[in-house]
């Protein structure tokens, strides 16, 4: 092993340069986050509605679960059902803010043990802007992800 003598000027060069780096280095530590920012929240609007009048089974996510296992977990306690009357001049809706709309807003209806074929529709807008908008024949799913 080689050691190198370094001179009175060096030294004063390298504590000045081990000062700054440890300095730095206490700056870029003290400036991150002592607390978690709130993630950017994004306006969700779900709206369900049909072609013909029906009472449509209706499952919406109503709040976003900290985890995918807590929602596998018990995904009623995130997402309610609730049937609602729907028709061409009858809508249901729900507003609520999202963290993650892209994984969590969901909403889905049925016409459950219902007959006939009443053409449910389903949008979803995020942030004022429909992103997903959908229609079928007794079921309808608007999700941005695939479920």
């Amino acid at each position: 092993m080689t050691y190198r003598l370094l001179s009175a000027g060096s030294a004063m060069l390298t504590t000045a340069l081990v000062a700054v780096l440890v300095g730095g280095a206490g700056v870029l530590v003290g400036t991150g986050r002592a607390h978690a920012d709130d993630p950017a929240m994004h306006h969700v609007k779900y709206t369900v509605t049909a072609k013909d009048p029906i009472y449509a089974d209706i499952y919406y996510i109503d709040k976003e679960p900290p985890t995918f296992a807590d929602y596998s977990h018990n995904p009623y306690q995130y997402a309610p059902h609730v049937n609602f009357d729907v028709g061409p001049d009858k809508a249901w809706s729900f507003e609520l803010d999202l963290a993650k709309p892209e994984v969590w807003a969901m909403v889905t209806a049925s016409t459950g043990t219902e007959p006939g074929t009443p053409g449910l529709h389903c949008e979803l807008s995020v942030d004022g802007v429909v992103v997903v908008s959908k229609d079928g024949p007794k079921g309808v799913l608007c999700s941005i992800r695939h479920w």
